[in-house]
């Protein structure tokens, strides 16, 4: 399916002025006024263009085609062509004919005499109709020449790029050449993409989806730099969702720990979508001892009727009778916490709290637990920001996860920043 909309004639091109003008039936124009290459006409063809221009202005497409096949049976020289290749190009316009206007600018940009002034913009419109036909190597030829020209690169470089994607074709993406061909393809969208916004108009959210699409497909390692992308033109959970499962995909030895860390983003974001993903959210949380969450994130997919009365219930009928104990010692386990020699009472004490959604508590425990030390600091400033963000505290969060300094709590921060990216402080 196409993703730009195709350069309307009307839009690019001018009928009434002459877009292309045709000198030797134009006698009655002083020569200054005249436009175009100046070219020795055929005497014959100059004579079947006349009786094509009459048949346009009565309106006559039939008759003007007719006479143009006339003109086109009888050219000798590229000045022949190009003339007629005017003449085609203007009753194309008037008639509407988009075929007939791709086979003017052919026979144009083909004849070699194409001013300098419209080679960009005639290129960039065969492109256009060249993609559309499917006729991807011409395509791509025109897209580049258009570019060559100069010719408004966030309009011609997305036809170059579907180009390449169409020449790729529906086969293997990871076998060459079509893994090369969305490079090509991948590489010009971007460049459209930045020409759009040095003139500052916002890419299209799509474009940067089929990036990572056509990435992913292809195993292109500039997937995650797509789904980043794609998140910051339209950041949806479902959107920051592919990044946070490209990341877990990458990372595939991060701890039950982490990854709960992850799973936390993709349901304060909205990115929990199917049965799989409440599941894992209430397996992580549970092996982890959090037992608050194990029964949030299962009534959370129930309500949303993602989650069956069966789906992740082992979890849940584990979970539950724990919850009482482990909330009535919580008190105990604060005043512990201050006595204790390192944080990781208090650190353990603000898990238990973050689970039961009491994150003010959770991020005063925290933020004990930093301070006697003792602990995995970059985790601890992981949950103190979630702590924060849930809580709704967002320049606090921030900070927080700005304190993480390295390994995969690093990158699970730098998520949680980019989704803050979208909240108001």
């Amino acid at each position: 399916m196409r993703f730009v909309s195709p350069m309307a004639l009307a839009l690019a091109l001018a009928v009434a002025g002459g877009a292309v003008t045709a000198p030797a039936l134009a006698a009655k124009k002083d020569k200054e006024e005249q436009k175009g290459p100046k070219l020795n006409v055929s005497p014959d063809v100059i004579k079947a263009l006349q009786a094509a221009q009459k048949a346009s202005e009565a309106q006559d497409w039939a008759g003007a085609k007719a006479a143009l096949a006339d003109a086109d049976s009888k050219a000798t020289s590229n000045d022949d062509k190009y003339q007629i290749g005017a003449i085609k190009l203007n009753t194309s316009i008037a008639s509407k004919d988009a075929a007939l206007q791709g086979e003017a600018l052919t026979q144009m940009l083909d004849s070699g005499l194409t001013p300098p002034e419209q080679a960009g913009q005639f290129n960039a419109i065969a492109a256009d109709q060249a993609l559309g036909a499917k006729n991807y190597d011409l395509a791509i030829q025109r897209a580049q020449a258009a570019l060559q020209a100069g010719y408004k690169p966030e309009a011609v470089n997305p036809t170059l790029a579907q180009a390449y994607f169409g020449k790729a074709g529906t086969g293997n993406p990871t076998a060459e050449p079509a893994r090369g061909l969305n490079q090509q393809g991948l590489a010009a969208l971007k460049a459209g993409a930045d020409a759009m916004k040095a003139a500052g108009q916002q890419p299209p959210a799509q474009w940067y989806q089929i990036g990572v699409s056509r990435a992913a497909a292809a195993r292109l390692p500039e997937v995650t730099d797509w789904a980043k992308w794609a998140y910051e033109a339209q950041p949806s959970g479902e959107n920051l969702r592919t990044l946070i499962r490209l990341f877990q995909q990458s990372n595939p030895t991060i701890t039950n720990r982490e990854n709960l860390d992850v799973l936390r983003l993709m349901a304060a974001s909205g990115g929990l979508v199917v049965a799989g993903d409440y599941v894992e959210y209430a397996e992580m949380a549970s092996k982890t001892g959090i037992y608050g969450e194990v029964k949030s994130a299962i009534d959370g997919g129930r309500a949303k009727g993602v989650l069956n009365a069966t789906q992740g219930n082992d979890l849940y009928q584990l979970a539950i009778p724990r919850i009482q104990g482990d909330k009535a010692s919580l008190p105990a386990a604060e005043a512990d916490a201050g006595k204790a020699a390192n944080g990781k009472v208090a650190a353990a004490t603000a898990d238990a709290y973050l689970g039961y959604g009491d994150y003010a508590k959770a991020a005063a425990m925290f933020e004990l637990a930093k301070q006697k030390g003792g602990v995995d600091a970059d985790e601890v400033n992981t949950r103190l920001g979630i702590a924060k963000a849930l809580g709704g505290d967002v320049a606090s969060a921030k900070t927080a996860f700005q304190s993480v300094q390295g390994g995969a709590r690093k990158k699970i921060a730098d998520l949680w920043l980019s989704y803050l990216a979208t909240k108001s402080a």
